[in-house]
């Protein structure tokens, strides 16, 4: 094999292993709420696979247990699987989610992703902190009590959490709208 072909199919390996940790990265963030922060610092043993729980580590170095279901379960699995041996260095090991040249990856890079992603799909560019409030807001629509809102995205405060209702209020106001044109 020549070189010139030897480093674009290293070129094509690696671009794949990045994909598959990008849809891992924007299904996690959606998943869970966290914060980018907290998704640059969980390494891989904070995955339980078992119960579909993380450990994160927030603000304040406190730590929280946070559920994630069947589709970030998925690609994570994908990106443990077939994407991360392929980036891992010996000094990045623990790293949940590495960058292209195998380090933890960067705040910047993960916010870079969430907005290229964003482009790609056509849709108004959005940041990961509104992947967070996509969530809590989901959360707050499916039927979940504040207090656990509160709890699952690492609020210290209640008021924090409340912002979130304001959202789900107008949607239940649109939706009434819509059962009851005449009300």
């Amino acid at each position: 094999m020549t070189g010139g072909r030897r480093n674009r199919r290293k070129k094509n390996v690696r671009r794949q292993a990045v994909g598959l940790r990008d849809a891992a990265m924007l299904e996690v963030l959606y998943a869970t709420g966290i914060r980018v922060a907290e998704l640059v610092g969980l390494d891989v043993q904070d995955v339980a696979f078992d119960n579909r729980t993380m450990r994160v580590t927030g603000k304040g170095s406190k730590q929280r247990v946070v559920p994630f279901g069947v589709p970030a379960e998925r690609s994570i699995r994908r990106w443990l699987e077939d994407g991360r041996p392929r980036l891992v260095r010996a000094r990045s090991a623990d790293a949940l989610f590495l960058g292209a040249q195998g380090n933890r990856i960067d705040q910047r890079v993960v916010r870079q992703v969430v907005h290229d992603c964003a482009q790609r799909a056509g849709i108004p560019d959005i940041s990961p902190h509104a992947l967070r409030h996509s969530a809590a807001t989901h959360l707050l629509d499916g039927g979940a009590d504040l207090r656990q809102v509160q709890e699952l995205l690492g609020h210290s405060s209640l008021k924090t959490t409340q912002r979130y209702t304001h959202v789900s209020i107008e949607q239940l106001k649109s939706r009434y709208g819509q059962a009851f044109p005449r009300a």
